[in-house]
């Protein structure tokens, strides 16, 4: 198993922060809130075992047979994490809303006294701890309840997201043609074939002429996941389904996965176009591998290639582009000609507050987007990576009507 130095950096620097972040969660509430050394002893075993299973998630897969243990791990650790991220989150806010208070009532005392020496002040414990009790017991509370949300928005059927687009030099004989889009679906530990029957069933309910899949559709190798993915060849569309690669397909086999998906019934675009219509009426399909493909060591011919994908084909032709990430809209996707564009990969944040981030890093976070005559649209992902939480950025499915 080859390792590279990027990867052990990334390694070394999330777990020093998982460490530190555990070592604040075991001062706040357990710390702070009994002396008792039970107590205490209690708290640094529990960090530490957790702390443990996150540091420990990114390495033990790779070095285990894929199998129940290491699926039960996955499945910990990423419930933790996202719990954990909460009550960090909340321990911090009532925090910091407890030493503001704190200031401002020693500064409005400080204001009102006269001006002599006030003599040193005592420390009351009991009140100490009671106010320290109080912080992770709501903090506590807040967590369970954003998520448990977060969890039941996660798993829960994805919204319907229904959009009209004006496609350039679409004949009027598919006018009203419509697409629905999955994307980012993170087949794996956690999203499994219970889900993907419900996904397809509700893609079919939709009626659409077309489905198309817009990459990360998996986390896993063909071996372990084919029963789940397999729920694909029930989607039903007047003109079949089809899909591009996304970053997690080749941490995952993108080579295996083609083939597998070609069997069942699913066609792959890879740096290629097809027809969708009759000779008569049509308009050009055209899909990329994933945007970073490239870059990060694969062959141009498995990397975004979008001139190789429009080679042959008409420019003034009406076209849809599939790229897994929405970079490179402006600078590629416009200059040839592309009237719309479906991406995902952003998850839209997937959940607060990193949508706040995600709608800082990325120009086209998620939704549509409109220049000159082209569109793109960035779809939030039907389903969900690592921790199963969907707050302030649900899942999606998306039905996308061209018009002529």
């Amino acid at each position: 198993m080859r390792i590279s130095l990027q990867s052990i950096l990334f390694f070394v620097s999330m777990s020093l922060v998982v460490v530190l972040g555990h070592i604040y969660l075991y001062r706040r509430l357990f710390r702070d809130t009994a002396k008792h050394p039970h107590w205490r002893l209690a708290g640094v075993v529990l960090m530490a075992l957790l702390a443990t299973l996150m540091t420990s998630w990114w390495i033990l897969p790779r070095l285990l047979p894929q199998g129940t243990a290491t699926v039960i791990i996955s499945r910990l650790n990423w419930f933790w994490m996202g719990a954990a991220t909460y009550l960090l989150l909340a321990v911090l806010s009532l925090g910091g809303l407890r030493q503001l208070t704190g200031w401002l009532k020693r500064r409005r005392v400080a204001e009102a006294a006269p001006p002599t020496p006030a003599p040193a002040a005592e420390v009351d414990e009991e009140r100490r701890q009671f106010l320290a009790r109080a912080t992770a017991g709501v903090a506590l509370a807040a967590t369970s309840g954003v998520a448990s949300y977060g969890a039941w928005r996660a798993f829960h059927p994805p919204v319907v997201n229904e959009v009209a687009v004006r496609l350039p030099g679409l004949p009027r004989a598919l006018d009203g043609f419509t697409l629905i889009q999955l994307s980012d679906v993170h087949v794996g530990p956690l999203i499994q074939r219970r889900f993907m029957d419900a996904v397809v069933e509700q893609c079919n309910g939709l009626k659409g002429d077309l489905v198309c899949i817009t990459g990360d559709l998996v986390d896993g190798r063909v071996a372990h996941l084919a029963h789940g993915v397999g729920a694909l060849s029930n989607l039903r569309s007047r003109h079949g389904t089809y899909f591009v690669t996304g970053n997690h397909e080749y941490y995952s086999g993108d080579e295996e996965w083609t083939e597998a998906l070609t069997r069942m019934g699913v066609t792959v675009l890879r740096n290629r176009h097809v027809r969708i219509g009759e000779p008569g009426a049509s308009f050009d399909l055209v899909g990329v591998d994933d945007w970073r493909a490239h870059r990060s060591g694969y062959p141009r011919e498995r990397s975004y290639d979008l001139a190789a994908a429009t080679a042959g084909r008409d420019p003034s032709r009406a076209s849809v582009l599939l790229a897994h990430q929405p970079a490179g809209w402006r600078e590629h996707a416009l200059k040839a000609g592309m009237g719309l564009q479906l991406s995902g990969h952003t998850h839209g944040g997937q959940f607060f507050p990193f949508n706040l981030v995600v709608s800082a890093v990325w120009e086209h976070d998620a939704g549509l987007f409109r220049e000159e005559d082209s569109h793109l649209y960035v779809s939030r992902g039907t389903g969900f990576w690592g921790p199963p939480l969907r707050v302030a950025a649900p899942p999606e499915i998306v039905k996308v009507t061209l018009l002529a």
